[in-house]
């Protein structure tokens, strides 16, 4: 791998390894065995178009418009809550382990349909995979070799996290272990909620 290949790599996985909401779906999507390449194939094939709109210059654009940033910022505060809202109710009821919470998968429209909201209404995913690696490839001296090691970061990371996950199912076949993870996926959406809709 050249210099440029080995920064994009190293760059953009660590703007995706922190737990977020894309992340936290793809989880559970992963212990639920539903959808799952789907699931990861739309994530990273989503972070390569941005990658992709970065490096050819689109972060410019970004930064230009405040209204379009403003308008993600509210839409995915609203959907962070209500999703937020979703995991809690389910954490309160409580009483189903895996098998029970995996028993009647979303089709899987449904559930493209939430990772698309999770993924594109997120005004940070423009700003870090957009604006940052578009400034950050702007150093390099193979922007092209930059871009394809961010991708293939993506592909690396979603892949790992949704089937990865399968690993922990024993632990997640106990009804308290599911009832936790919904704890902290609410705590998850609703302070990045809180977050955006306070301009953080």
């Amino acid at each position: 791998m050249t210099p440029s290949v080995l920064a994009g790599l190293a760059t953009g996985l660590s703007l995706i390894v922190a737990i977020g909401a894309q992340n936290a779906f793809v989880l559970k999507q992963g212990l639920l065995r539903q959808h799952v390449f789907a699931v990861c194939a739309f994530c990273a094939v989503s972070d390569a178009a941005l990658i992709g709109a970065g490096v050819a210059g689109a972060g410019a654009i970004a930064q230009g418009a405040p209204w379009f940033l403003g308008a993600m910022r509210w839409g995915g505060a609203a959907f962070l809550t209500w999703y937020g809202l979703r995991a809690l109710a389910s954490a309160w009821r409580g009483g189903q382990g895996l098998r029970a919470a995996g028993g009647v998968a979303p089709s899987l429209a449904a559930t493209l349909a939430t990772m698309a909201a999770l993924t594109w209404l997120n005004p940070h995913v423009y700003l870090d995979t957009v604006v940052l690696l578009g400034a950050v490839s702007a150093t390099q001296p193979d922007r092209l070799g930059f871009a394809l090691g961010a991708m293939a970061g993506s592909f690396l990371f979603f892949f790992s996290l949704g089937y990865g996950a399968r690993l922990l199912v024993p632990v997640f076949a106990r009804p308290s272990a599911w009832r936790v993870l919904d704890l902290l996926i609410a705590a998850v959406m609703l302070t990045l909620a809180a977050g955006l809709a306070l301009g953080g």
